[in-house]
């Protein structure tokens, strides 16, 4: 276990490396000077854990990122299940949601997993988004950033830290701009190593798979996943889905999949219905008009037959419930309810109707006895945040929210949320810390300390004090590493 002088020390190299890519280190890297990955240039998991840490500082400030909790907690329990069975020995995952309609997915060293919504909403089924999921965290646990570190040169090294920030652009939505830096990233690398990093893209998609049948989920989704792409592929011509700009599909590579898929054992694999749920609500996300997403989930959930329907269903009580349509969307919500009482996505529905209708007491009652069964559970605990919310009950929201934020300390907008909160609470104390907060994984280090001095001076004892001096002390020790001071 490394002490905190050792953390602060690769928290540095690892921060270096990014800043030379993203230009806050420009004349050093004009000069060749370049940060050691550690010896023999290979890097360590403690190292790659807090470069992906420093990367993620960078790309919460350019990326749009998603907050939708079912989504999230969704895509988390997802990620999970594959991590559990796979090769993964540093588990400590950071899953961020992109609020973009491409089909993306990545890795980055560290377990920084980031996905597209747009990747949700084009799989057809859970088996086809956890090929995906699971080909990034293949990457991932065989390590192929450190293998490619310990076959580089220092041109490797630039490589691979422009690959980086091409991901940066690509996921934020810059696409050009961030293939470009793939692009040419990978053209300053010597030949060899292009081989090899098809090698791991091989690599990747066989122990993806194997990772897959492991979890209990049909190897086909991989196969069934890059038709997808390709029918995008054809359909957007020179503009084909961000992952296979990084992820080149070839007629082998489906051949590969499909090949491979058929060596498992035959067996009948049943399609999550809650994957079905969580695409349609993904879909609505991308209908700016109430009036037309409803028209548009009526026809749908005409059209459509067993799962689908069903989420279709869902996906209009949620639109009917945003057009003011309470009585429509409680009607078409009791059978889903009374069919599946335990269903928390069902359950949630209702209680986004009570707070439509400002029946608060009725929601929170719910939503109370909701986190009494599932202790912890980030939609139950949000929504039960958002309903004291809505119902001007602020020091009770900051309460719930205070304590799901020693449970979620690395989400960005349930910092900046609770701030709020906390601010029409009175809580002037917690406001400011909860600043810091937000400030600090956004990599901001100037305004994070800036509230936390108008904490110190709102500090109610001298424990509060002693804490926040050391949490001022690591800010202005990254905000060193960064540049900023």
């Amino acid at each position: 276990m490394m002490n905190d002088n050792s953390v602060l020390r690769y928290l540095v190299i690892a921060i270096l490396g990014i800043c030379l890519v993203l230009g806050a280190c420009q004349s050093r890297a004009q000069d060749g000077v370049l940060p050691d990955f550690g010896e023999g240039n290979a890097v360590s998991l403690s190292q790659e854990y807090l470069m992906g840490r420093a990367w993620l500082m960078q790309f919460r400030r350019q990326a749009p990122i998603l907050s939708d909790p079912l989504i999230q907690d969704y895509t988390e329990n997802l990620i999970y299940r594959l991590a559990v069975t796979s090769q993964l020995r540093e588990r400590r995952l950071e899953v961020v949601l992109v609020n973009n309609k491409s089909i993306n997915a990545f890795a980055v060293p560290g377990g920084v997993v980031g996905v597209h919504n747009g990747l949700l909403l084009a799989a057809q089924s859970e088996a086809q988004l956890a090929s995906v999921l699971g080909h990034e965290l293949a990457h991932l646990s065989q390590r192929h950033f450190s293998r490619g570190q310990e076959n580089a040169a220092k041109t490797g090294k630039m490589a691979l830290a422009g690959m980086l920030a091409g991901m940066v652009a690509v996921a934020a939505g810059g696409g050009d701009a961030g293939i470009a830096a793939i692009a040419g990233s990978q053209a300053a690398s010597q030949d060899a190593s292009l081989r090899y990093s098809r090698l791991h893209e091989q690599e990747a998609d066989r122990v993806g798979m194997q990772n897959q049948v492991a979890a209990g989920m049909d190897p086909k989704g991989a196969a069934g996943m890059f038709s997808v792409m390709q029918a995008q592929s054809r359909k957007y011509g020179s503009r084909p889905p961000e992952f296979l700009m990084t992820h080149p599909l070839t007629e082998s590579r489906i051949a590969d999949a499909r090949n491979r898929a058929a060596q498992f054992p035959a067996r009948i694999y049943q399609d999550n219905p809650e994957f079905h749920l969580i695409r349609a609500r993904v879909e609505l996300s991308f209908i700016d008009q109430p009036e037309q997403a409803v028209a548009y989930f009526r026809k749908k959930r005409q059209e459509r037959k067993g799962a689908e329907a069903v989420a279709a269903q869902y996906a209009l009580i949620l639109a009917l419930t945003n057009n003011g349509g309470y009585a429509e969307a409680r009607e078409l919500l009791a059978p889903m309810r009374e069919y599946s009482p335990t269903n928390m996505t069902y359950a949630l529905a209702e209680t986004d109707i009570d707070l439509a209708e400002e029946k608060f007491d009725s929601a929170i009652k719910k939503l109370k006895r909701g986190v009494e069964l599932v202790p912890g559970n980030h939609p139950i605990t949000i929504q039960l945040g958002k309903a004291y919310f809505k119902a001007g009950r602020y020091s009770e929201a900051d309460q719930v929210l205070t304590a799901h934020a020693k449970l979620k300390p690395t989400n960005v907008t349930l910092w900046y949320w609770l701030a709020e909160v906390q601010g029409l609470a009175g809580n002037r104390f917690g406001l400011h810390q909860s600043r810091a907060e937000y400030f600090f994984l956004k990599g901001a280090m100037p305004p994070a300390l800036d509230q936390l001095k108008l904490a110190l001076k709102l500090a109610p004892d001298d424990v509060s004090i002693e804490r926040i001096n050391r949490r001022m002390s690591f800010f202005h020790q990254v905000g060193k590493a960064l540049g900023q001071f």
